[in-house]
């Protein structure tokens, strides 16, 4: 509770913070034991009402937009809903996707797999990749992948679900990944964090309708893989 949360962005009208990975928006039935929260965070650091306008799964980095009143977040809310939010997010996936840009059009399920699935859709497009020389199962060389990720739909998990369902799952996903590759990235790479970070939002700013660019830095974990895979040089995402 006495770590401070990076502001990426703070005018009397919204508040957008850079949400640390495995650190809870807010208390939920899904997010299990926990006594620190993103928005209790925020009330210790910005004085009055504080709303939140989305969320970000807990194990998930980067933007995240709160409105500092019932009504501006309800405003920012629309926008996610209509789709008029342009929502950029870099991921690692195992494998290398084909092809190397696309549409994942595949509805999903809501949380815990409840009610019917939902259509889905969510634009991909590979930046970088790398072979590392690490035998896992029968392969004695792994392939993986960073990748730029534009959801058009904002349902449960769907970067998650997309990603696992065309066989190219998440590192760091204890839900839809792969629990070797995962151990592999924890033992060799000390990488223990879900690889999806919100690095990017575009709006409308909610009270003087300019168009708001927000971009959240990368953590160690990120900027330490990075460097090590030299992605940095064709995409350098650490400034």
């Amino acid at each position: 509770m006495d770590t401070p949360l990076q502001l990426l962005h703070l005018d009397e009208t919204l508040v957008a913070v850079n949400k640390p990975a495995g650190l809870p928006v807010h208390r939920s039935v899904y997010v299990g034991p926990a006594d620190d929260f993103l928005i209790d965070r925020l009330r210790a650091q910005v004085p009055g009402p504080l709303h939140l306008a989305h969320r970000l799964d807990r194990p998930t980095s980067g933007v995240l937009l709160v409105g500092r009143s019932a009504g501006i977040a309800a405003a920012l809310g629309a926008q996610f809903t209509d789709g008029a939010i342009a929502k950029t997010y870099l991921a690692v996936a195992r494998g290398w996707p084909e092809p190397a840009a696309g549409c994942i059009d595949y509805p999903v399920a809501g949380a815990h797999g409840a009610g019917p699935r939902k259509d889905a859709r969510t634009h991909y497009r590979t930046l970088a990749t790398i072979e590392v020389a690490i035998a896992l199962g029968r392969y004695p060389q792994q392939r993986y992948a960073l990748l730029q990720v534009e959801p058009e739909t904002g349902r449960f998990h769907q970067i998650r679900q997309h990603l696992a369902h065309v066989h190219h799952p998440l590192i760091g996903d204890g839900q839809h990944g792969r629990s070797d590759h995962n151990r592999l990235y924890r033992q060799h790479f000390g990488v223990h964090r879900l690889l999806l970070h919100a690095w990017r939002l575009r709006l409308a700013h909610p009270a003087s309708g300019a168009t708001l660019m927000l971009q959240a830095p990368l953590d160690d974990a990120w900027r330490g893989l990075l460097a090590r895979f030299d992605w940095q040089r064709q995409f350098d995402v650490a400034a």
